[in-house]
């Protein structure tokens, strides 16, 4: 396995709608999926795009660190793939969780999204996966999905006030 140099805002292919994966059993994508998660793992993310590696294919990876479960209804949950994904809203309610990005290292920032999704797609064996997500698994999901619509985070923000250096989260006690 490789580690894989992360791309910076301001990278075209941040900014570009990733292509579907033709075949998700095939052998390149499963050794760009263990890639990926070497990566993500070395610089401890809790998702990775593959446009963030300067791949512009539509498949993630992810996880829900035990420190960021929220509980029974979000589970800590081991790193998975998920390939050509959907993900879709339940409901209208919404959350405003804290965000940062690999790719826009050092800020983080207030993002209001759906607070329940229903996702689908394939996993990194190449099988139909499905499911509905809350919590940090929900934001995670919507977060990576959002990398491979060219979306970045801030993009996503009502309230540019709520984005700010880490070190300033963390002095005022804003970080969870």
């Amino acid at each position: 396995m490789a580690l894989l140099k992360i791309a910076r805002m301001g990278h075209p292919v941040l900014l570009a709608r990733a292509e579907p994966v033709p075949d998700p059993k095939a052998a390149s994508v499963a050794q760009l999926i263990d890639d990926m998660i070497e990566t993500m793992e070395d610089i401890r993310g809790a998702g990775l795009a593959a446009p963030q590696v300067h791949v512009g294919l539509r498949v993630f990876v992810y996880r829900v660190p035990e420190e960021r479960s929220a509980g029974p209804d979000d589970p800590p949950r081991a790193v998975q793939a998920l390939i050509n994904p959907t993900i879709e809203a339940i409901g209208d309610e919404q959350a405003l969780r804290v965000e940062g990005c690999l790719s826009i290292p050092g800020l983080r920032g207030a993002v209001p999204r759906p607070a329940r999704v229903r996702y689908a797609g394939w996993d990194r064996a190449g099988e139909p996966i499905s499911g509905e997500a809350s919590g940090f698994l929900a934001t995670v999901l919507q977060h990576e999905n959002d990398h491979l619509d060219g979306i970045l985070y801030p993009m996503r923000m009502t309230d540019l006030s709520r984005l700010a250096f880490e070190d300033e989260f963390a002095r005022f006690g804003l970080l969870p």
